[in-house]
């Protein structure tokens, strides 16, 4: 919980403060004042909302071929496909000496210039054949379909050898660099743990250690979701909490960066999305669409955002008892549907800066309809 406002004068809501990210270990400077000040920055062209069900040049559309000439099954609910234009391939020659030397100098030092090859493979996942609706949108069993999709692509891609890592994300809107409107998401495997979750991982781990004699199963997440529930219930005005059922709860976390992030975090201490039972997969999907409808709700547009699972790598990767599954919803609009905010300057040069507190973020998502603003 917050410190009281009324001690020494200091106001969270109008006073300059950093805080804390546990999961990354790193600050973030929140400075509520700015919000006040007039906007004469880029304004964005508001997103066309009107799309048909189906359109015949969209390369994710049933039946439709794609831009490499596959054509797409006449799919009618979620659909898996390779990406074609894939991040990563499953096979390539190791990066060698030689083919350093070439762009790091003769006599580079090892310890200055790294490099390794990277594989693995990403795939597609199309959310529904309906090219016109996006994932707040879907019906819950739609949803839940998404999930058990996920759900069987972990599960397969966790039994490679080859595969330590898989995320699975979704980039929705123009404004988040999604080059097709059609709902849809993508999964990356890799060889090698990437560097964000990677971070979490290792924060995760130290945490538990530190505990291990009083707690072994100490976990970070599940202390922080037992302490946004007592928070919650403490009060209103001091609460992060978007919304909750039994399984999931959706909130800004205390050090978010962007205005309106948020986390969905298990309530129970579930290391993967593959550790989902029935009704935990239909809690999730509640918690989703509650969400987005939210987000959409909030300046009446069909909200941008990135989006991604946090969990265990794979199945069985070493830390996996470790790992909390959340996910993490990335959006960048900050004042309107036409008004964005931009990690520049001090963000890029010192460290991530915000306007907005999580709280009064919070307030503002918790203030929406769960019934999308379209209905």
């Amino acid at each position: 919980m917050l410190p009281r406002e009324e001690e020494e004068g200091f106001s969270f809501s109008d006073h300059s403060h950093r805080r804390f990210n546990p999961l990354a270990g790193s600050w973030v400077l929140c400075s509520p004042h700015r919000a006040k000040r007039p906007w004469l920055g880029q304004v964005e062209d508001a997103p066309g909302e009107q799309r048909p069900a189906h359109d015949p040049s969209c390369f994710l559309c049933p039946g439709n071929r794609r831009a490499t000439g596959a054509t797409n099954d006449r799919y009618t609910s979620t659909y898996v496909f390779p990406n074609d234009y894939a991040a990563v391939h499953a096979e390539q020659p190791d990066c060698s000496t030689d083919s350093l030397a070439v762009v790091a100098g003769e006599n580079a030092s090892s310890a200055l210039f790294r490099v390794e090859s990277a594989r693995g493979q990403c795939s597609v996942v199309c959310f529904s054949p309906r090219h016109d609706l996006t994932l707040p949108e879907l019906g819950l069993g739609e949803i839940c379909q998404v999930i058990r999709t996920w759900q069987g692509i972990y599960a397969e891609l966790s039994a490679k050898p080859s595969i330590a890592y898989i995320q699975i994300f979704e980039n929705k809107g123009a404004a988040m660099g999604c080059s097709n409107p059609h709902p849809h998401g993508q999964v990356w495997a890799l060889s090698v743990v990437p560097s964000e979750p990677a971070k979490e991982i290792e924060s995760l781990k130290a945490y538990r250690q530190a505990r291990i004699s009083t707690n072994p199963s100490a976990c970070m997440l599940c202390a922080y979701v037992s302490a946004e529930e007592d928070n919650a219930a403490a009060g209103e005005q001091s609460s992060r909490l978007v919304l909750q059922n039994k399984s999931f709860m959706a909130l800004v976390p205390f050090w978010a960066t962007w205005p309106f992030e948020t986390m969905i975090v298990a309530k129970s201490h579930v290391a993967s999305i593959a550790d989902l039972c029935e009704s935990q997969i239909a809690d999730l999907a509640e918690i989703m669409q509650g969400l987005t409808c939210r987000y959409d709700n909030l300046f009446q547009c069909s909200f941008p955002y990135s989006m991604g699972l946090h969990q265990a790598p794979t199945a069985t990767h070493p830390d996996a008892a470790c790992c909390h599954l959340h996910m993490h919803f990335y959006p960048p609009l900050l004042r309107s549907a036409t008004v964005r905010k931009f990690l520049v300057g001090f963000e890029m040069m010192a460290e991530p800066q915000r306007d907005l507190t999580a709280e009064q973020a919070a307030s503002r998502l918790r203030a929406q309809s769960s019934t999308h603003y379209k209905l």
